[in-house]
């Protein structure tokens, strides 16, 4: 070859050298496949991610996704920072519910609304004394006076009684007497002082021993009239002593006597060492009393009947009598 092509050939491989660099810079070559980013696993336990502060990671794109059309590679789309969610605020201490209103408080010492006299501040309320039941606590007085009650007045006068009827009396207690009456004397010149409340079989008990034993006594031992009897207790509501039984006086059925008084001024009180004459004649009405009377108690009986002669009408079974 001569020297001529020789230079040519050379000068056209040169130009195409540089039209293949020039080629290849202007069109770089991209690889095939893009490798995704690691995705790094959220810590253990249930925190969503945005409690973390972390940035998050885009899903990895398939194979081809990262090059957009005609071979440029395709825009990374914007990473949005992310947005800090405002919590409420917990409060340290969750707040009370509101208290129930209370129940107004009960004074443990309240009067109560039928007592007419209120006790005073600081005074205790005594409660009623619970009685044992009697069957005669449940009687009542009927719209007309009974036949037997009419009969007994009737004898009353006949004795020369002086009485007066008075209104029923009865308590929750138990305590009843549902035709009462009250007595003046027991008997033609024979005052009762103060006057008593009692049952008409009572006060017929009463008039006929006073006339039938009472004044002959006093007659026999003092050559005296007998003018008066001075009376202790008659209807009362209360228990035997020491007791929760009523007493005979809760139902109008007993009569206490304290003193005989005779003519001339001369008085007899039961007392438990009377002189000789008085002796005697307290012994005489005191023994002749069981029989008529159903209880008969007195001085040297108890100590609650040192004073006064204890006379009633209970009703025991079989008629029996207590006489001390």
């Amino acid at each position: 070859m001569d020297g001529q092509k020789f230079l040519a050939l050379t000068a056209v491989l040169c130009i195409a050298a540089l039209s293949a660099s020039t080629s290849l810079a202007e069109t770089p070559e991209l690889p095939d496949k893009v490798t995704a980013p690691e995705v790094h696993p959220p810590p253990a336990g249930n925190i969503p991610p945005e409690h973390l502060g972390d940035t998050p990671v885009p899903e990895a794109r398939p194979d081809g996704a990262a090059s957009g059309e005609n071979g440029k590679p395709a825009e990374t789309p914007a990473v949005k920072e992310p947005v800090e969610r405002s919590e409420p605020a917990t409060p340290q201490t969750a707040p009370l519910p509101p208290e129930a209103p209370q129940p107004a408080e009960t004074p443990a010492k309240a009067p109560l609304p039928s007592d007419p006299h209120p006790p005073a501040s600081g005074q205790d309320v005594l409660p009623k004394p619970a009685y044992e039941p009697d069957p005669r606590s449940g009687e009542s007085p009927s719209k007309f006076m009974p036949p037997s009650e009419i009969s007994c007045r009737q004898r009353l006068r006949e004795l020369g009684v002086e009485f007066a009827d008075r209104p029923a009396e009865s308590s929750e207690d138990g305590c009843s007497l549902p035709y009462p009456m009250s007595v003046r004397s027991l008997g033609k010149g024979v005052v009762l002082e103060p006057e008593a409340l009692m049952n008409c079989a009572m006060a017929e008990a009463a008039a006929a021993f006073t006339k039938d034993v009472i004044a002959p006594a006093a007659k026999r031992e003092f050559e005296a009239e007998l003018t008066s009897i001075s009376q202790a207790s008659a209807y009362v509501c209360r228990p035997r002593n020491g007791t929760i039984k009523l007493s005979e006086h809760a139902f109008g059925n007993a009569l206490d006597i304290a003193r005989f008084g005779l003519s001339g001024g001369k008085a007899v009180d039961v007392i438990l060492r009377p002189k000789e004459r008085e002796a005697r004649f307290l012994g005489a009405v005191r023994k002749a009393a069981c029989g008529p009377f159903k209880t008969v108690l007195g001085p040297g009986s108890n100590a609650d009947h040192e004073t006064h002669l204890h006379l009633d009408l209970a009703p025991r079974k079989h008629g029996g009598t207590v006489c001390e």
